[in-house]
């Protein structure tokens, strides 16, 4: 036996120290144990598999609330895509169809809208209304002409229109302008032709006489305002039987005024129409 003094030999150990171990110093906080590992209890470690058993498989994670629900993808924009080509145009303008080029076609629109409107204007001068210029004095001062002529007042002649379609609906009334077609025997009497402006003084079955000026229809005196005293005449002419269908005229300008007390009555078939309004010139513009 050595002398040597050997720290480690067990009898040269303090008893506090406790027998020697060949296993490195346990780390601090921990405990090692002297029971052998068979009599060991299970460790409470659920990672830790028990001794002579085989090791647990993985534990699936934990399934995440929002699992259930599906996300929709954003929209997504389609691709532009190239509209479709324009159908054939074909039109109502039988010119196309016919195939008619350009320029011709326009030149060919054009004609047929001026003819289209000349047309027109035509037609409303023949059905519906029609302007006339006031040539005479014969209806001073109602209507006025160019102070060329004898007895005229005015620098420039009245344009009146005449409705002609309005005694297609009904009889024409006295004290009522209008134009009609001269009688031959007026052409005769007055020297002029052609279309005359007058009133209407008396009507079919009428008794009319003019006695120093004034008219009387059936015996009794006519009202007549639109006679001036200036222009006014004081002839006298026996009593007349107005025919069925025809009608007196007289001019509002009694002393110069070429009208039925000369050449006769007009028949219903030769009135035009009524004139209803001036136009022309601008400061004489109205309806009558």
């Amino acid at each position: 036996m050595s002398d040597r003094f050997d720290p480690e030999a067990p009898e040269h150990r303090s008893p506090e120290e406790g027998p020697a171990t060949d296993d490195a110093e346990a780390p601090r906080g921990e405990e090692t144990s002297n029971v052998p590992a068979d009599e060991q209890p299970p460790s409470s470690d659920p990672a830790t598999p028990r001794t002579g058993e085989a090791p647990d498989a993985p534990t699936p994670p934990a399934e995440s609330p929002w699992a259930s629900i599906q996300l929709e993808e954003w929209p997504s924009r389609p691709a532009p895509q190239e509209p479709p080509p324009p159908p054939p145009k074909h039109g109502l303008n039988p010119l196309v169809r016919l195939g008619v080029p350009q320029p011709w076609r326009g030149i060919i629109d054009w004609i047929v809208t001026i003819a289209g409107a000349i047309a027109i204007v035509l037609a409303i001068k023949a059905w519906v209304v029609n302007p006339y210029r006031i040539p005479s004095s014969s209806m001073e001062p109602t209507l006025h002409c160019a102070r060329g002529g004898s007895g005229c007042t005015a620098r420039f002649s009245d344009r009146v229109l005449a409705n002609r379609f309005i005694y297609r609906f009904r009889d024409p009334h006295r004290g009522e302008i209008i134009v009609f077609d001269v009688p031959k025997a007026a052409e005769a009497a007055c020297g002029a032709g052609g279309v005359f402006v007058k009133r209407i003084i008396g009507l079919p079955g009428d008794v009319w006489q003019e006695r120093e000026g004034f008219v009387y229809i059936n015996g009794k005196k006519l009202d007549e305002p639109y006679i001036k005293k200036e222009r006014r005449d004081f002839s006298s002419y026996p009593k007349r039987k107005i025919p069925k269908d025809n009608y007196f005229m007289m001019g509002d300008n009694r002393q110069s005024s070429c009208d039925s007390r000369r050449w006769g009555t007009v028949p219903r078939g030769s009135i035009i129409g009524k004139v209803f309004a001036i136009y022309w010139p601008p400061q004489r513009i109205r309806l009558m």
